[in-house]
Order: structure tokens, then sequence, then C-alpha cells
């Protein structure tokens, strides 16, 4: 029975991000072992998947000597488990799980590459978060950037050998779950909950964004479109995701309109983001830099019309006018007239959703993901049985 590690630097992103992926492996008789930090997602994260989880206390910051207890765990736990394949996923558990996998003796070491943050970083910084992602892809055996334009970037950038880059299908992480995000299985309560959050006019034209509340997303910009706008007495913000001040704080003037503005509405996190999607108007998703952006493959099975920036990851899914529309990152102003535009042309913004659901439909099904995801390993499998 082959034996696979996944591992992500939070619980939150095998619960959310990577969900159903160790259960498919488990119903292909794998033996399969999550592994994150500690927190309260991972009770739910078992009763999901089904397979047995590991703590290994990661940090999100740069904490040297912190990192190097969770290596030396990380060791451990690979000798004492000896697994056949370690891949990992979110830049912290990638960088110290490779070097650990490969100080340890595994032979198969895949890391998913879902966003750079060096992308929206600049100087010192900039070269540090450069020199651990090298870092990271030099101790894997292969690195799955989850977007062609994270490949590309990849390979300008000179991070890693193009041998070492595969991509997964036509990109994404995990695809979406069309059975989840359909109009058709929504639940009644739930709906009824989302709109009571909300608590919508009869006639607000509803502008949804889905994320951590942080700099780096895209959200300064948005309030102050929002704000700006034409249509700001016409309408509500809905930013459903929890404020970050540690990590890429929003200022404390954004922070204060967001709490305090009649018609921004800010929720901290719901599992039922379906039912938020069903209720809005449209999805604005700013952010500064992404992989592949799970939101928008949500919001295309959802049909609903998507307004976002021209980042690596937004625009490989979103095409200008066709599929969606494409504002120029960090630009309020252009932004603002987006939300303008989609407010008068509803009939245009139905258009591209609808040719953004047949997009998703026919390229982004998680269930076919997963199968090819599945399908690799055993490339990978078979060549490494063969080199023996």
């Amino acid at each position: 029975m082959p034996k696979l590690i996944r591992i992500t630097t939070v619980p939150l992103s095998l619960k959310l991000l990577l969900a159903g992926q160790m259960s498919y492996m488990k119903t292909q008789g794998w033996e399969v072992i999550m592994v994150s930090a500690d927190g309260r997602e991972v009770a739910q994260a078992i009763k999901n998947e089904g397979v047995r989880h590991e703590v290994i206390p990661f940090t999100r910051r740069i904490t040297p000597l912190d990192d190097l207890r969770c290596i030396w765990k990380l060791i451990q736990l690979f000798r004492r488990e000896k697994p056949d394949i370690v891949h990992t996923h979110t830049p912290k558990a990638g960088l110290l799980g490779m070097i650990a996998a490969n100080l340890a003796g595994v032979t198969i070491r895949i890391h998913t590459l879902a966003g750079i943050p060096a992308m929206a970083a600049g100087g010192r910084k900039k070269t540090l978060l450069e020199s651990i992602e090298k870092w990271t892809y030099s101790n894997a055996t292969e690195v799955w950037p989850n977007s062609v334009g994270l490949r590309k970037f990849v390979l300008q950038k000179e991070l890693c050998s193009e041998y070492k880059l595969r991509i997964i299908g036509k990109g994404s992480s995990n695809g979406v779950d069309l059975e989840k995000f359909n109009r058709d299985v929504l639940k009644e309560n739930h709906l009824v909950a989302a709109t009571m959050r909300i608590m919508p006019g009869e006639d607000d034209y509803i502008i949804l964004s889905v994320g951590r509340l942080v700099k780096d997303k895209g959200i300064e910009e948005l309030v102050a479109a929002f704000l700006n706008s034409k249509i700001v007495n016409k309408s509500k913000l809905v930013l459903l995701g929890a404020f970050e001040q540690d990590l890429d704080p929003l200022s404390p003037e954004t922070v204060q309109t967001i709490q305090d503005h009649p018609r921004i509405i800010q929720i901290d996190w719901s599992d039922h983001v379906a039912h938020y999607l069903a209720l809005a108007d449209v999805l604005v998703h700013p952010s500064h830099r992404e992989g592949f952006p799970n939101v928008i493959l949500e919001a295309g099975a959802m049909q609903v019309p998507v307004i976002c920036s021209d980042i690596i990851g937004n625009t490989d899914i979103i095409a200008q006018q066709k599929t969606g529309l494409i504002f120029p990152v960090k630009d309020a102003l252009v932004l603002k007239e987006a939300l303008e535009f989609g407010f008068v042309k509803r009939d245009k913004m139905a258009y591209y959703a609808a040719n953004l659901y047949d997009e998703i439909i026919n390229n982004y099904d998680r269930n076919f993901l997963q199968k090819e995801i599945f399908n690799n390993y055993q490339r990978l499998l078979s060549s490494a049985k063969t080199a023996e």
C-alpha cells in the first residue's frame, strides 16, 4: 500500500483548499497522513477526509529557530512513517517540508505552487522571499504550479529548472466542487441566514469579495472604489473574510470605514460561501498576487459575473470582456468604473458569466483534477520503481 503525506502550514488549507483530495487517495487504496500546525479546523479535516493527522507547529512568519525545530520534527516523522510521496502546499510548509523530506531520503517530493509571496514584496524582502522559493524548489523532485501564468513567472525569474515543472490539467490545485457550488442544491435555511447577515434592500446591487481582509488582497482599493462610485447608495459591499492585522495589515482608516459604513458588511467567515455567491450580483477579486484563485472558479460555477485584477492566476481564468472584466492591479479608479459598468450593463455581465460557467464545467471539475493528481502520483511511483 503506497503511503502519502500531505502537508500544509495551517489546517484550514487541509479543510478548504485541498478538500476531498486525501479521502480520494484513501479510496484508491493508499495510506494518507495529513500534516499541519494545530488549529480548530483539525478535527473537521479528520472527519471530512477520514485519515490521520499529525501536528507540526508551523508558523506563517519567518521564525528561524522554530523553523529548525519543525524541520527536525518532520525528519523524525518521515523516518518513522517512510512515505513514498511527500506533497506540500503553501509557502512555509513547502520550504520546511521539502527540506526535511530531502534530508530524510524521501524519493518523491512534490510541492504545489499556488502563489508566490515575493510577487507583492519589494526591496530586500523580495530578494529574501525569492531565495526561499528557490530553496523550496531545489529540494523538490517536482514542482506543480497551479496556473500557466505561474509557470511562466517561475521560468522568467529562473527560480526553478524547467524539467521539474508540471501543470495538472489546465491548472488549479483542486478544481471546484460542482456538486456544492450549484444553485439547484442550496439549502433554504442557509440562504435565509446569509440574507439576514446582508440585509439587502429590495433593489440593492450586491458586490461580494471573498478572502482575507489584508492589503495584498486589494481590499483598500476595493473599499475606495466602492465609496467613490456613483452606485454606492444603490449597492452593498459584502466582505466575506476576517481581518489579519498582524501579517499584512489594512490601514486603520480602511478598517474603521469597513466597521462603520452602513453599506459595507463584513463577515468573518462562513462555510456557506455558495449561499453568499447566490445572493451576489458580482464577485470582485482585486488581489495583488494569486496562484489560481478558487473563488473565481466557485463564482463561475455559480454563474456570478466576475471583476478581477490583471494578475497571474486571475488572467489564467478570466478573459477581458469574454468571461469577465479585468482592471489594472491597485487601480481604484478603473475598478470604480468597472463596478459602475457592471451595475448598468447587467446583460453584458450575465453574458460573461455564462461563458465563464462553460469554461469551469469543461475544465475545472474537482473530480477530474483529483483523478489527474492521482495519475501523476502513479506515474512518479512507476518511474521510481524503474529507477531502482
